[in-house]
Protein backbone atom coordinates (compact mmCIF):
# COMPACT_ATOMS: atom_id res chain seq x y z
CA UNK A 1 0.00 0.00 0.00
CA UNK A 2 2.81 2.41 0.87
CA UNK A 3 4.52 1.57 -2.38
CA UNK A 4 1.33 2.30 -4.30
CA UNK A 5 0.97 5.68 -2.61
CA UNK A 6 4.60 6.50 -3.37
CA UNK A 7 4.13 5.57 -7.03
CA UNK A 8 0.97 7.67 -7.26
CA UNK A 9 2.69 10.61 -5.60
CA UNK A 10 5.62 10.39 -8.00
CA UNK A 11 3.27 10.05 -10.97
CA UNK A 12 1.25 13.15 -10.05
CA UNK A 13 4.24 15.28 -9.09
CA UNK A 14 5.20 16.24 -12.69
CA UNK A 15 1.61 17.16 -13.49
CA UNK A 16 1.34 19.38 -10.44
CA UNK A 17 4.69 21.05 -11.07
CA UNK A 18 3.74 21.63 -14.70
CA UNK A 19 0.62 23.38 -13.47
CA UNK A 20 2.78 25.66 -11.33
CA UNK A 21 5.05 26.44 -14.25
CA UNK A 22 2.06 27.29 -16.42
CA UNK A 23 0.68 29.56 -13.71
CA UNK A 24 4.02 31.32 -13.33
CA UNK A 25 4.31 31.76 -17.10
CA UNK A 26 0.80 33.16 -17.29
CA UNK A 27 1.52 35.57 -14.44
CA UNK A 28 4.71 36.75 -16.13
CA UNK A 29 2.86 37.27 -19.41
CA UNK A 30 0.11 39.26 -17.72
CA UNK A 31 2.69 41.35 -15.86
CA UNK A 32 4.46 42.16 -19.13
CA UNK A 33 1.17 43.15 -20.77
CA UNK A 34 0.34 45.43 -17.84
CA UNK A 35 3.82 47.00 -18.04
CA UNK A 36 3.30 47.75 -21.72
CA UNK A 37 -0.14 49.21 -21.01
CA UNK A 38 1.38 51.47 -18.35
CA UNK A 39 4.13 52.59 -20.73
CA UNK A 40 1.53 53.40 -23.40
CA UNK A 41 -0.60 55.27 -20.87
CA UNK A 42 2.40 57.32 -19.73
CA UNK A 43 3.21 58.16 -23.36
CA UNK A 44 -0.39 59.21 -24.03
CA UNK A 45 -0.41 61.33 -20.88
CA UNK A 46 2.80 63.07 -21.90
CA UNK A 47 1.43 63.76 -25.38
CA UNK A 48 -1.77 65.16 -23.91
CA UNK A 49 0.22 67.44 -21.59
CA UNK A 50 2.26 68.71 -24.53
CA UNK A 51 -0.87 69.42 -26.56
CA UNK A 52 -2.45 71.26 -23.63
CA UNK A 53 0.69 73.34 -23.12
CA UNK A 54 0.83 74.19 -26.83
CA UNK A 55 -2.84 75.16 -26.94
CA UNK A 56 -2.48 77.24 -23.79
CA UNK A 57 0.50 79.04 -25.28
CA UNK A 58 -1.40 79.73 -28.50
CA UNK A 59 -4.39 81.08 -26.55
CA UNK A 60 -2.12 83.36 -24.53
CA UNK A 61 -0.44 84.64 -27.71
CA UNK A 62 -3.79 85.33 -29.36
CA UNK A 63 -5.05 87.10 -26.26
CA UNK A 64 -1.90 89.21 -26.17
CA UNK A 65 -2.25 90.10 -29.85
CA UNK A 66 -5.90 90.93 -29.39
CA UNK A 67 -5.12 93.16 -26.43
CA UNK A 68 -2.40 95.04 -28.29
CA UNK A 69 -4.73 95.52 -31.28
CA UNK A 70 -7.39 96.90 -28.94
CA UNK A 71 -4.84 99.30 -27.43
CA UNK A 72 -3.81 100.47 -30.91
CA UNK A 73 -7.43 101.13 -31.88
CA UNK A 74 -8.05 103.03 -28.66
CA UNK A 75 -5.07 105.33 -29.36
CA UNK A 76 -6.39 106.16 -32.84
Amino acid sequence: MKTLLAVLALATLPALSACGVETATTAATVAEMKRREMDAAKKNLEQAKQKIELNTQQIMERASQSASQSDDKAKD
